[in-house]
């Protein structure tokens, strides 16, 4: 399985200034305050965790306050109460992970400007925030590539969150990949309207699924667990259902294994990969060492920052993908931002 390789410190694309530097490295501490989904939602917050889990470990840290530690969000007005705790903590440095903390962000940075924050996926144009963004749709378009390659039905889906500029990103991209390989394909677009609801996943990927789509990519975070659950529940049942779920953020190959007839088998076809841990421990890093920054920071294709994992994907499939892939870098192909009007 390919994995995701840590982003190089070229990655790094600064837009912005130098914040004051933190207090001496001894001293410093890191914490995340978590979107709605947390640490395990085996997507996007479980990728942060675990690239500030890494740095901790690596800085001799303990996790906990004055250490590395995360602040759970269970809904949308948890943010600003979690980022005041994360203040009053007295946290180095504390991330945002996903644009819905954007406002939230914004607001508490001005309050208190001798404090350093981040922020993953929007960007906050204060001196004392960086912003650290993503080029989603570039992923996403190998995604629709992929897809393109393997359906039998001629008839895929996505699975939306929340709609968004940061979730159009994916639609768009998805779309445009798969209609690059083959305009014909009918692309079917559901939004779940939460990251946190797995149910509601698990519903629109049954709808989807019982109406000839035979491959899935979601990106919904914690809501993508139903759809693998869904997919799972088909062939158990249907061992004959060719069917497959595109994984997001992280290698999700292993949300998709179902054991038939005592052998396991795959459903996740590929995984889009973000490298939200690796700048989250790379950022980290930066700051303890004396060299915050803030403005914006963007990761893609062309220097690691996203990627699709090799997965279950035929030959053709791959190199397609690979041929793709190498148009995007060599800005041949201009992927879109936003879904088709």
């Amino acid at each position: 399985m390919k994995k995701f390789v840590g982003l190089a410190s070229t990655a790094l694309l600064v837009a912005g200034f130098a914040a004051p530097v933190v207090a001496s490295a001894q001293d410093f501490s890191a914490v995340i305050i978590t979107d709605i989904g947390g640490v395990d939602d085996k997507s996007f917050n479980q990728s942060a965790w675990e690239g500030l889990t890494e740095f901790g470990k690596e800085n001799n840290l303990e996790k906990g306050v004055g250490g590395y530690d995360y602040i759970q969000s269970n809904s949308d007005s948890d943010y600003v109460t979690n980022l005041n705790s994360a203040v009053t903590a007295n946290f180095s440095l504390t991330f945002g992970i996903g644009y819905k903390l954007e406002a939230a962000i914004n607001d508490i940075a001005q309050q208190h400007p001798d404090k350093h924050f981040a922020i993953v996926d929007s960007v906050v144009d204060q001196p004392n925030v960086a912003s650290l963004t993503f080029k989603d749709n570039e992923a996403a378009f190998l995604a629709g590539v992929a897809a393109a390659k393997t359906t039998a039905t001629k008839k895929v889906g996505f699975i939306g969150g929340v709609e968004g500029f940061v979730i159009d990103r994916f639609e768009a991209g998805f779309v445009e990949g798969v209609k690059a390989v083959d305009p014909s394909i009918e692309v079917v677009v559901e939004y779940a309207g939460s990251f946190a609801d797995a149910a509601k996943g698990k519903q629109l990927a049954a709808a989807m699924y019982s109406n000839d789509v035979d491959v899935i990519f979601h990106a919904s975070g914690a809501t993508g667990n139903g759809v693998f659950s869904e997919a799972k529940d088909i062939v158990s049942n249907d061992p004959s259902k060719n069917i497959w779920v595109i994984g997001v953020d992280l290698d999700q190959d292993a949300e998709g294994i179902v054991e038939v007839d005592g052998k396991e088998r795959h459903l996740t076809l590929t995984s889009t990969l973000k490298g939200v841990g690796a700048a989250v421990k790379q950022f980290s890093q930066l700051a303890k060492d004396g060299k915050f920054e803030a403005g914006v920071k963007t990761y893609g294709l062309a220097d690691g920052g996203v990627d699709l994992t090799e997965g279950q994907l035929s030959d053709d499939a791959k190199a397609a993908v690979k041929e793709f892939k190498e148009k995007i870098i060599k800005g041949e192909i201009e992927v879109p931002e936003k879904p088709a009007e």
